[in-house]
């Protein structure tokens, strides 16, 4: 076999191998994991069992490599590729980009398939309770703290106990990001639900910010 077959080869070999993912990501957020086959995977594509197995030894293969796509997921990545000692700098700005990332990720197809995997095997997998603790929720927390502790150091915002602050900051988006995804699960409107993002960092704001005083002169 010469090189040019051996490439169209590897390419037609990582094609079906994302079509696997793709279709097994959206019968596990739909039908659950454990009531998911090989069969109903291979099915989906229009392939034989023994084709899929070329890929994955199995169903669990199949959703370690999708858990380990939740770890590049955009709400993971918040901070990533920007200078630590900078973000505080950017004040409520920083923070209403944090609030559009978490809405506009609700309405993506395959975060909204990724984040419905994760919750409804939280309970199930372990693998997947540490990569929500580590990665999507105390990750974030902790650098978020840091950046609030930041701001408090340059008087943007009142002293308080910057880790609970960043607790209060991100616990509604979550729940504002399952909200949408229960509502668009029932086919029912989600225009209720998407402008509370805003809102929630416009309240966050002014009752964390530090008032400037009008100058006397």
């Amino acid at each position: 076999m010469d090189e040019q077959s051996v490439n169209n080869t590897l390419s037609k070999g990582s094609k079906t191998k994302e079509k696997i993912l793709k279709h097994a990501l959206k019968l596990f957020s739909s039908k659950g994991f454990k009531a998911t086959t090989v069969r109903d995977i291979a099915g989906s594509i229009g392939i034989k069992q023994s084709a899929l197995y070329n890929h994955f030894k199995n169903k669990d293969e199949i959703l370690e490599t999708l858990i380990q796509d939740l770890t590049t997921s955009a709400i993971v990545t918040l901070f990533d590729n920007k200078d630590p000692s900078e973000l505080h700098k950017e004040g409520k700005s920083l923070l209403m980009g944090i609030a559009t990332t978490f809405k506009l990720l609700s309405f993506d197809g395959q975060n909204e398939a990724l984040f419905k995997l994760l919750m409804q095997e939280l309970f199930r997998n372990e693998r997947i309770r540490e990569i929500y603790n580590e990665y999507f929720y105390q990750e974030n927390v902790k650098k978020l703290s840091g950046i609030f502790f930041g701001m408090m150091q340059e008087e943007v915002i009142k002293s308080s106990d910057p880790l609970l602050l960043a607790n209060e900051f991100f616990s509604p988006l979550f729940f504002y990001q399952m909200q949408v995804s229960l509502l668009k699960l029932d086919k029912k409107s989600t225009s209720s639900v998407v402008s509370l993002f805003e809102k929630h960092v416009e309240h966050f704001w002014d009752n964390v910010k530090v008032e400037k005083q009008a100058s006397l002169f």
